[in-house]
């Protein structure tokens, strides 16, 4: 079953009077969307069955079905069907080879082929197909349009390739034919110089305006050029199906080709569409089906095959279309056109319909598609499509490009960069990437340029190493300790090679635990000496020595990634939050916030305590006092957060008395006695409804609680406090839990700041 769209839902069982109210306030945009798409519609049809080589008529059955059948089946609210300039390479050789009869068979294959895709819901499956290849082959279709119109324009004929159609050209630039020649450059002049004309002279369709000019002018100066053949009576349709007397391997390759590359191009379009409007998404599969039914009916009239055209689907979009009861009427217009008009069409030279072609085809040699398949680093799929559309076919060239993208996917994944560089009288061989058997010449070449008996630091940042490299690492690293040398492994991210020097591989990825970042890690877990791995960092190493390879990390891995922000920062101090917690080496403002450089302004002290404000203003500590009027009145903060934590030495000193021989210390912890009093008095402050067991974080709480009332005695605070410009925030951090929880004034307790947000 295919689903309808939310909006269409809603109509199904909104009541009879606001329903037939929203149908006519829908129908005031549709009627004129539909109108102006149908103006566009009818002189790219004929062009593109021009181009295809099929019977002219063909291109307006496929304009009539694929609005009223794909507009009305279809799964994208907006886009408008029809034949697709796409297709026209596919189609001339299909046609080429079959013939007509049998390539109208062909379509109604290729359409039971799509509706077969769009039933087994594999729509979005073609999505997988990169962009880069798509475009490509758009890009090839345009080129092969443009070198066989052309001929058409300069009064020739096209040849059966592409190749013979660039090598015919000089020739046929030798030989112009004035009137036809004269008029295709007209046409093509007309449709460059009207997209740069005022929006409101661009309601008009330019391809109306072009086609219908150069007429105008063939037919009032009476030139005797090639035109459109149209029945005398199109609606009498003697296209009948018929399957070919053999050779089916190469019918149903035929049909599978165009059932594809209709899919494709159509659900391509119905996502481009998508971007241009807020309303329905599109339902691809659905899509598909209304797509697969719009080519079963194309075929059995003698139409050409049926696609999403974008080039229709934005014109209705910005003209203002709601539904697709725009695309349904784009249809009947046409099928309108086809009866009481179609006498005018036989007035049309065949050269303006090739300079509409020319403009259309080198359109889809879009330069914004190859800036982006550039920056993607992707333009050798694109070039190589392109190239084996326009040499060969599409089929072909689509298959080359496919073959292309997986070899260039393939070097990605697997891709590393190996390189040494000397450190004094030390070496380091550094790995990024996917170290894997196809990255062994090169990382063999480099190892063995270490000179023997040197110390080298092996870095790896792999994110993949595979049996054969770890092999040759493992190997080349017993060999050059045997002979003499030393070999330290620094490795970042997973343990690939954590026991390399014994041969033994690491545990599968799946089941080895989790790799903290560095910049979290403490120094003792990637500093540490591990025998198995020889990294050799002594046990005695001082606090400075792991100090400055931290420092050394920093310059080697973060600085190049921090330094735009920090240079923005450089002459900027706007802090949004004053955050206040203890010093404890454990407690990290920025991780526990998820906040970066210039968002909080910190202040650490033992036990997160904020003196009196008395004591400050008498000047015998005055360094709390001072950073939070510079925080306030001059960097002007909008929150100050006081964080205390579990398992706090300070509130553990409180408690059992500072060591006699701290007399700063036991100074300093005065400043806590009003929380030891407070704990003492009150009942006790909860986290999420549970009073903690250990006495210590019971004082931890109540001493956020104690520091956040000493705050609001400052003066500076206070008239902040007033005037609304600041806010007060209690947090509590469970470092062995690694849980944040804010306090709650209204329910007195502390909740995990995974639920909610809110201010003590």
């Amino acid at each position: 079953m295919i689903d309808l769209s939310a909006r269409e839902r809603e109509h199904e069982h909104a009541p009879p009077g606001p329903r037939w109210r929203s149908a006519l306030h829908t129908l005031r945009h549709d009627l004129p969307a539909s109108l102006v798409v149908f103006l566009v519609a009818v002189p790219l049809s004929l062009g593109i069955a021009l181009a295809s080589g099929a019977p002219v008529v063909a291109g307006l059955i496929a304009a009539i079905v694929g609005g009223i059948v794909a507009g009305a089946l279809g799964g994208s609210a907006l886009q408008v069907s029809g034949p697709a300039a796409g297709l026209t390479v596919i189609m001339a050789e299909t046609i080429a080879e079959f013939g007509w009869a049998a390539t109208c068979a062909i379509t109604m294959l290729a359409g039971m082929l799509q509706i077969l895709f769009g039933l087994s819901r594999v729509a979005r499956a073609a999505l997988a197909i990169s962009p880069a290849i798509v475009h490509g082959m758009l890009a090839g279709i345009g080129v092969t349009i443009v070198l066989a119109q052309l001929h058409v324009v300069l009064g020739g004929s096209a040849q059966s390739s592409p190749v013979d159609n660039l090598l015919q050209l000089p020739r046929q630039l030798v030989a112009l034919h004035g009137q036809a020649t004269l008029l295709g450059l007209l046409t093509i002049a007309v449709l460059l110089i009207w997209g740069r004309l005022p929006a409101a002279v661009r309601k008009v369709p330019g391809p109306l305006v072009a086609i219908a000019g150069v007429t105008v002018l063939s037919v009032a100066a009476g030139m005797n050029v090639p035109r459109v053949d149209v029945p005398s009576n199109v609606l009498e349709i003697r296209f009948v199906p018929m399957l070919p007397d053999g050779g089916w391997f190469d019918f149903g390759l035929a049909a599978v080709t165009v059932a594809l590359v209709a899919s494709v191009e159509s659900l391509l379009s119905a996502v481009a569409t998508d971007k241009m409007h807020t309303g329905p998404r599109a339902d691809l599969n659905r899509e598909l089906v209304g797509q697969g039914a719009a080519n079963l009916a194309s075929g059995a009239l003698g139409g050409l095959p049926v696609t999403g055209v974008i080039v229709r689907s934005s014109t209705n979009v910005q003209s203002g279309a709601r539904s697709r009861a725009s695309a349904v009427l784009h249809g009947l217009w046409v099928l309108l056109f086809v009866a009481v008009l179609a006498g005018l069409v036989r007035n049309i030279p065949l050269a303006a319909l090739a300079g509409l072609l020319v403009h259309v085809g080198a359109r889809l040699v879009n330069v914004e598609h190859i800036k982006d398949v550039l920056r993607h680093g992707d333009l050798p799929v694109y070039l190589i499509t392109l190239g084996g559309v326009v040499a060969f076919d599409l089929l072909t060239g689509v298959l080359v490009g496919l073959g292309t993208a997986a070899v260039i996917m393939l070097r990605r994944l697997l891709w590393a960069g190996i390189h040494a560089e000397r450190d004094g009288e030390e070496w380091r061989v550094v790995v990024e990437g996917a170290l894997s058997a196809l990255s062994i010449p090169r990382l063999s070449a480099v190892l063995g340029g270490i000179p023997r008996g040197t110390r080298v630091t092996l870095e790896l940042v792999v994110d993949y190493l595979d049996h054969a490299a770890f092999d040759l690492l493992s190997s080349w690293q017993q060999a050059h300790e045997r002979a003499g040398g030393r070999v330290l492994v620094d490795e970042i991210g997973h343990p690939w090679f954590e026991r390399g020097k014994a041969g033994e591989p690491t545990v599968h990825r799946a089941r080895a635990k989790p790799v903290v970042p560095r910049w979290f890690a403490p120094w003792s877990q990637w500093q540490r000496g591990q025998e198995d791995t020889a990294v050799e960092v002594p046990a005695q190493r001082s606090p400075e020595s792991s100090m400055r390879r931290g420092m050394v990390e920093f310059e080697r891995r973060t600085a190049e990634l921090v330094r735009p922000i920090l240079s923005r920062l450089a002459n900027v101090h706007e802090p949004q939050t004053l955050f206040l917690t203890c010093g404890d080496a454990r407690i990290v403002p920025n991780l526990i916030t998820s906040s970066g450089p210039g968002d909080l302004f910190t202040i650490r002290n033992i036990g997160n305590l904020v003196p009196d404000h008395a004591l400050c203003e008498d000047g015998a500590d005055a360094s709390i006092g001072a950073s939070l009027e510079f925080a306030v009145d001059v960097l002007k903060v909008r929150e100050i957060v006081v964080c205390g934590h579990s398992s706090c030495g300070a509130m553990k000193a409180l408690i059992d008395g500072a060591p006699a021989d701290s007399p700063a210390l036991r100074t300093w912890l005065r400043h806590a006695a009003p929380s030891l009093e407070r704990a003492r008095r009150h009942s006790p402050v909860t986290i999420e409804g549970e009073v903690p067991g250990s006495e210590t974080d019971r004082l931890a709480l109540h001493n956020v609680l104690q520091q956040l009332d000493r705050l609001r005695e400052y003066p500076t605070i206070a008239r902040a406090q007033a005037r609304g410009d600041i806010e007060l925030v209690g947090m509590y951090f469970d470092v062995g839990a690694a849980r944040v929880h804010l306090y709650d004034a209204g329910s007195g307790t502390f909740t995990s700041a995974g639920r909610r947000s809110v201010t003590g």
